[in-house]
């Protein structure tokens, strides 16, 4: 799996200020990593240039996909939470499960290569998630950084249809502690690789958040790679013990 330069990536910018430095000083080079994550080694089989269109196999029975005038970019973001809000201790993440999406997948840790990008999941897994392992853990104070696949080599990938998410679904991640945290999706946006606002998606926030993060858009048969990301804005709404 090739790697590229990734959406507006700024190498030798400062660390953004955190609370825990041990987290952080490497958020520059992570940012500058995470369009490893996003790359499809494409042989021409997306036959239109497009993300294809979620097969049935992929959804739940009885499920049918969003109609399109309520995909996320195109519904209204949910009111950002007011002041810190909830907040759990730090556990690593093992699964992640998105109902409304039928998203049920184990999570592997990501790190970064010796050339300073983040490795991505496996290309032989489908139903993969990574989560950077030297970042914050889902639901701690923060922003946590999950990445999957939109498809891979051997077809469609878990995160096929996270373009559909809308505003309001929830993310629930169970932890290595055995707690399940809950998260709310604020937004899901979509933006130009060249223009990817790294500020946004990857900086220090002061209440648990989490970014849900993968292609879209155009398949660029020449660079081999999508033209746009597609990133999760959620929040930590609730835990409870598993």
């Amino acid at each position: 799996m090739a790697a590229t330069q990734p959406p507006g990536s700024a190498p030798g910018r400062k660390a953004h200020a955190s609370r825990s430095r041990r987290h952080h000083l490497l958020w520059p080079a992570m940012a500058a990593g995470l369009g490893a994550i996003m790359i499809y080694n494409s042989f021409g089989d997306v036959a239109d240039g497009k993300v294809p269109p979620p097969p049935a196999a992929a959804m739940a029975p009885a499920m049918p996909a969003p109609p399109e005038e309520v995909l996320g970019s195109h519904a209204p973001p949910l009111p950002a939470p007011q002041g810190d809000g909830p907040a759990m201790l730090r556990s690593v993440p093992t699964r992640l499960r998105v109902p409304s999406l039928a998203v049920n997948a184990p999570f592997t840790e990501l790190a970064l290569g010796t050339d300073g990008r983040l490795n991505p999941p496996p290309p032989n897994d489908s139903n993969l998630v990574g989560w950077f392992k030297d970042g914050v853990t889902p639901g701690e104070r923060g922003t946590a950084i999950v990445a999957g696949h939109v498809d891979t080599k051997t077809g469609p990938a878990v995160f096929l249809q996270l373009r559909f998410l809308k505003p309001g679904s929830t993310v629930d991640i169970t932890r290595a502690d055995k707690s399940v945290a809950t998260f709310k999706v604020d937004s899901v946006e979509t933006f130009k690789k060249a223009k990817f606002p790294d500020d946004r998606v990857y900086g220090d926030t002061p209440s648990a958040q989490l970014r849900l993060i993968t292609c879209g858009g155009a398949y660029n048969k020449k660079a081999k790679d999508y033209e746009e990301n597609v990133v999760v804005f959620a929040h930590l709404d609730s835990s409870k013990k598993g």
